[in-house]
């Protein structure tokens, strides 16, 4: 990547690496270009989402879970970053917060939000 880019296109050329690498099976590379992105940018949702998901992928769950709440830190009323985090807590066998993790995804399906602290 060229390190002159303005942050947002070294993000963007960081997502289109990663998402290449993906497609041809190389999830090391991808987690570590996520990784670069939340580097990058500490406040994307997106960046944040992405790398749990590639946690995820490479059996590394508690680190999903971690990536995941960041995300819902960042976008709590998002029904993608609760129902992820609530994936993530089943693969690592945390079946209680897998299930409030759920419960938040499916208030949001029917339109509900999430209250946050301090709001």
């Amino acid at each position: 990547m060229d390190t002159y880019l303005p942050a947002d296109t070294l993000l963007e050329t960081a997502f289109e690496e990663a998402i290449g690498a993906i497609a041809v099976g190389d999830l090391e590379t991808a987690l570590r270009l996520y990784q670069r992105c939340v580097e990058e940018k500490p406040d994307s949702f997106e960046a944040w989402h992405a790398l749990g998901m590639m946690f995820m992928k490479t059996g590394r769950y508690t680190e999903a879970i971690q990536a995941g709440l960041r995300a819902t830190e960042l976008s709590p009323n998002d029904q993608l970053a609760w129902s992820s985090l609530s994936l993530f807590y089943v693969r690592n066998h945390q079946i209680p917060e897998a299930e409030a993790a759920g419960v938040k995804a499916k208030i949001l399906s029917w339109g509900g939000k999430i209250a946050t602290p301090g709001l």
